[in-house]
Order: C-alpha cells, then structure tokens, then sequence
C-alpha cells in the first residue's frame, strides 16, 4: 500500500478508472471488474460526477451509481472511492453551493457516508478561487469529504490554491490527477515539482495514453477498430512512439510482464506518484494493470525509457 500525500489514505498503487462504468462496460461487466480488482489487492477507485454524461441515455452520474450500487451489494472493506465535481451537466462550475450540491449528490449515488477523495475536476476561471477553495474546506469541516484534490490545475493554480487554503485554515489538498504518461511527460515540467514541494500525491490519468501504450495500436490507420479510443492512441503510432513501444516490450518481457505493464511500472518510477490510474471495461484488461502496480522496474530500465521517451509528440 502507498500512502495519498499527508492524508490517511492507503491505497493499493493502482486507481481502477471508472469512466468506462455504464458506458463501455455495463453495470453486470462493472460489477465483475470491481470484483477481479479488490481480489487482486486493489482498493483505490476513481470517478466522477459527469461519468458517462457523453453517452446518449445517459444523464451523469452514471458511473457513481454502479459503484454505489456494487459498493452496497458487496460491502467491501478498506475501500477508497475518489470522485470530482464541475463537469455534471446540473453542477457545472465550482462556485460555493454548485459543489456542495454536487458533493451531496455524489454521496447519494455512492450510498456513503462521506467521499474519501474529492477533486475539483477542472478549474473555474468564472469562480474566485477563495470560494472554491473555502467550499471544499467547509465540505471536508462538515464531514462530507474526508480529504480534497485537484485535477486538470496548473501549478500556479494549485500554489494558489494552497497558499489560500492555509490563509483560511482549511483543508489543503492532498493529491493532484494530471495527464501524465511516457507520450505526455510535460507533467515533470511543472506539476511534478509543486507536488514535491507540497507533499501532494500523483494519481496520473491516461497512464496508458488511451490506449497507445498497451501496444495494441502500431499504426496510425484506425479503420477497422471498433473501440471508440482507437482514433486517440493510434495518432501516437508515430516512428518515435513505436521505438517506446519496443522497449517496453523488450524491458517487460525481462519480467515476465505486458507493455502495459512496463508502463504503469515506469510511472511509479517517477516521483511523487502513488497510484497510476488506469481503466477496463473488460475483465481480462485487468490482470495488465494490476500487474503494472507490483512490478519493481531497475534503475537502469527506468533510465532507458526515460531516454527513448524524451521527445513530444503532437499535443493530444
């Protein structure tokens, strides 16, 4: 177990994505995967209030109802369940009584007694940062939330918004959810050293770069994909994605594990990182992942695919 920044969270070193939950995966494949993952030692989920607003018939919040409903069928112990607000289509923004409505909803759907994880989804710039800041520290005071987090901030941003948390004297956040991979390592610019510096964990999103970097996509040509993330990760099929590729592959044979794999491996390489974040929406996804959480990588390995991957592709 790894422990969330300052807070009391321990949690397995993966975070099971729960976007794909009542869209790509429907409420019985969900159940199965949230079960396969708390018997492989996982115990840290991820979600939120917009999940899956984009689908047609859906309405938001959907993926917070199938955890919520799995949570009450199955009882799990230990487990920590993270969820955002501004981006459900009834509470979007982040203005004061927009996230405590959005909080109480979530808590509804979960059926918990309070959110062990809450991020600010994506910044506001229509809201003055104090009253979001002060409404997540009133959230977490009020025993709603037990700790707060950003997403999608930048650091100057999240600077901010510790320097006003500390003004008011409520709650700091404890972790920090960035677009963060071996295609995207902007992160290690910026976010990777306020996170240090403050003591925030790193719960990176689209560790596997949609998809890219399971090495199932080596070609830009996507004709013939039926997934509906085929488009994103083949336009990283470039000659210099497909040299990282060949070395995960060659590094994870070495033991004995999937490209994806590797990559989840080299992300808890990385400092500050405590739990890749990573989805399924089918049950035989998930032995990779929870694969990638357990493997030690050397030194040596990690350097290496530091260095084939310091190049930028496109921005996604």
């Amino acid at each position: 177990m790894t422990r969330i920044g300052n807070s009391d969270l321990d949690v397995f070193p993966l975070s099971l994505g729960g976007n794909v939950f009542g869209w790509t995966a429907d409420r019985d494949a969900s159940f199965a995967i949230l079960d396969a993952f708390v018997a492989g030692g996982g115990n840290f989920i991820d979600t939120a209030d917009s999940y899956s607003a984009w689908v047609p018939g859906n309405t938001g919040g959907d993926s917070e109802r199938i955890i919520g409903a799995w949570l009450a069928d199955r009882k799990p112990q230990g487990v920590t369940v993270a969820t955002k607000v501004s981006q459900h289509p009834d509470f979007k923004g982040l203005s004061a009584a927009n996230v405590r409505a959005a909080a109480e909803a979530s808590i509804e759907r979960l059926g918990v007694d309070a959110i062990d994880l809450y991020y600010a989804h994506f910044d506001d710039a229509e809201t003055p940062l104090e009253e979001t800041v002060a409404a997540f520290g009133a959230l977490v005071a009020d025993g709603l939330v037990r700790h707060t987090a950003v997403s999608n901030y930048s650091a100057e941003r999240i600077r901010e918004w510790i320097r006003i948390a500390r003004e008011l004297g409520v709650a700091e956040p404890v972790a920090v959810q960035p677009h963060y991979n071996l295609v995207h390592r902007e992160t290690e610019d910026d976010i990777i050293p306020v996170a240090e510096e403050f003591g925030l964990g790193v719960v990176p999103y689209f560790s596997l770069a949609k998809g890219f970097l399971t090495g199932k996509y080596r070609s830009t040509d996507t004709e013939g994909q039926s997934s509906p993330r085929a488009a994103g990760a083949a336009q990283y099929a470039t000659p210099q994605g497909l040299q990282i590729i060949d070395t995960l592959e060659r590094i994870g044979s070495a033991h004995g594990v999937s490209i994806a794999a590797t990559a989840i491996a080299w992300l808890h390489a990385k400092p500050a990182v405590v739990a890749p974040l990573a989805s399924a929406s089918k049950l035989e996804q998930l032995p990779d992942l929870l694969a990638g959480a357990t493997t030690q990588l050397t030194a040596d390995e990690v350097a290496e695919l530091d260095t084939v991957s310091e190049w930028t592709p496109v921005d996604m």
